[in-house]
């Protein structure tokens, strides 16, 4: 059997059909998928909601009523909500958590093929971008939300949702390209892969290669640089309701954390950082502050990774004095909560570094020269302009871990980003702080700006144990937000309508910042 697969796998235009839950994806409980849906397409209400409906829904499954199952899990986590929130979140949130499921050695079979399908029992709309951009599908097979004029996601498919729908579906693909699939993936006892009889051979979980030549040539699945969302972790059902248990007390606690820091002198706040369950990871030895304040260019530029907007207030606490940080696109809520000054740049070159060179001449300063944060092991390519104002520059690594809450966010209320850092159980921060470039790998030296930013990156990323890309903020938030990021001032009433917006039940309106 293995000698004629791989007899299979060696000839042109192979092709492969697989089930995408429980056969690509570890998981075949597609459940935690909608609560992702739920959650951040509509709020904590849906959430909890559909939470609640689960002890229904694992019943229907017990009973063999798996149609009624899906069913009831759609309706209960779209009805209502904007198409464009649930391409949003298939777009930005979603992709994140399928790679994390995916089944290696399932992927090493589906991407020897030539061309490939997958089927899959949720909405095509939650899975095609995830399976065509990182599986690097052709085709998707999967039901189709019935969508009002207004643009409203009614809750129901087109259509039935069983067996017999996927195996015409795939007949009908069969039909078109007028040859049958050479390998159908799938589990025998699964609705969705009742397709496998029109495949010439069929492989079921688990999944193997012998052949160690094609497994060092496969491509691994596309990586996830960017994505949205709030939730750290996939909300299958006990998750999810611990997360619930946990809302009232983070809110409480993230109050307290946040009103305490806004109170005490630097020098106290990593005390009672420690006290109230936060942590901070300090390597590296820190320059001294400087001495004479008042000298052109006496300050030292600290040149920090940006992980969260927490990153230069961490550092401050660590240096233990408040020193100013420049911002790009920070919430107006966010600057009137920070305990350190800041200088909002302009984007425009010569304005902003004129501001720079200003605070400069009166101490120490923090630039992220990334623009934005990013969550996954990757460093975005560094804005050279703070290379060309000063050669005092110490680059200081940062990055942090949280248990239940991302404090970043590109689509949805950034007003929210400190509250949300500070609801983790257990937040905590690593700073590593470099030696200051030495004068030949400055600009003095003759080095470029854009030599000396690469520099800074590249040590910054081997410190860390990243990857350095040349992906900017635009990039960015073109991917996850369909903007380029730039945060509109807007009233402190204004923002606090935004906040209560946000934790409104069945809110379906795009949030922007």
């Amino acid at each position: 059997m293995q000698e004629k697969l791989h007899m299979q796998m060696e000839m042109d235009q192979s092709s492969v059909v697989s089930e995408l839950e429980g056969t690509l994806l570890k998981d075949p409980d597609p459940f935690s998928y909608f609560m992702l849906v739920a959650f951040e397409a509509s709020g904590l209400f849906r959430f909890a909601l559909l939470l609640v409906m689960w002890p229904v829904i694992r019943f229907l499954e017990m009973i063999g009523r798996e149609e009624a199952r899906l069913k009831l899990m759609i309706f209960v986590a779209v009805a209502g909500v904007r198409e464009s929130e649930i391409k949003s979140v298939a777009r930005a949130v979603l992709p994140k958590f399928y790679v994390e499921d995916v089944d290696m050695e399932a992927w090493k079979v589906f991407s020897s093929c030539d061309q490939r399908v997958v089927v899959t029992k949720m909405p095509r709309i939650m899975v095609e971008r995830f399976v065509k951009e990182h599986l690097r599908a052709d085709e998707v097979v999967g039901c189709e939300l019935v969508v009002n004029r207004f643009g409203l996601a009614t809750g129901f498919v087109k259509g039935e949702i069983g067996s017999s729908h996927f195996c015409d579906r795939v007949g009908k693909l069969v039909a078109e390209k007028l040859t049958q699939p050479t390998l159908g993936l799938g589990r025998p006892t699964s609705s969705s892969s009742s397709f496998l009889s029109l495949c010439k051979e069929q492989m079921h979980p688990p999944f193997m290669m012998t052949n160690q030549k094609d497994e060092q040539q496969l491509l691994r699945p596309l990586p996830v640089i960017f994505h949205d969302g709030r939730l750290v972790k996939r909300p299958t059902p006990s998750t999810a309701l611990l997360i619930l248990l946990w809302m009232p007390l983070g809110i409480l606690l993230a109050f307290i954390r946040i009103t305490v820091g806004l109170m005490l002198p630097m020098w106290a706040k990593p005390a009672m950082s420690r006290l109230l369950g936060g942590k901070v990871i300090v390597k590296g030895k820190p320059p001294p502050p400087p001495a004479v304040p008042g000298n052109n260019n006496s300050g030292v530029l600290f040149v920090c990774t940006h992980r969260t907007l927490m990153d230069p207030v961490v550092l401050s606490t660590v240096l233990g004095r408040k020193i100013p940080a420049v911002t790009y696109s920070v919430s107006r809520f966010s600057e009137i909560l920070s305990p350190i000054p800041t200088i909002r740049l302009t984007r425009i070159r010569h304005v902003d570094a004129e501001k720079i060179k200003r605070e400069l001449t009166k101490g120490d300063l923090v630039v992220c020269p990334e623009g934005t944060t990013c969550r996954e092991p990757f460093l975005l390519r560094f804005s050279a302009l703070f290379a060309e104002l000063t050669d005092r520059i110490v680059p200081v690594a940062m990055n942090y871990r949280v248990g239940f809450f991302h404090a970043t966010t590109a689509k949805g209320c950034k007003a929210l980003d400190p509250i949300f850092f500070f609801m983790n159980p257990r937040p905590v921060y690593e700073v590593t702080f470099l030696n200051q470039l030495p004068m030949e790998a400055t600009c003095s030296s003759g080095k470029s700006p854009h030599d000396v930013a690469n520099y800074v990156q590249r040590i910054l990323a081997a410190t860390l144990g990243f990857e350095c890309t040349n992906f900017t903020r635009k990039d960015k938030y073109t991917v996850l937000a369909g903007n380029d990021g730039t945060v509109k001032y807007t009233s402190l009433v204004d923002g606090v309508k935004k906040v209560v917006k946000t934790f409104m039940p069945f809110n379906t309106k795009t949030r922007k910042e």
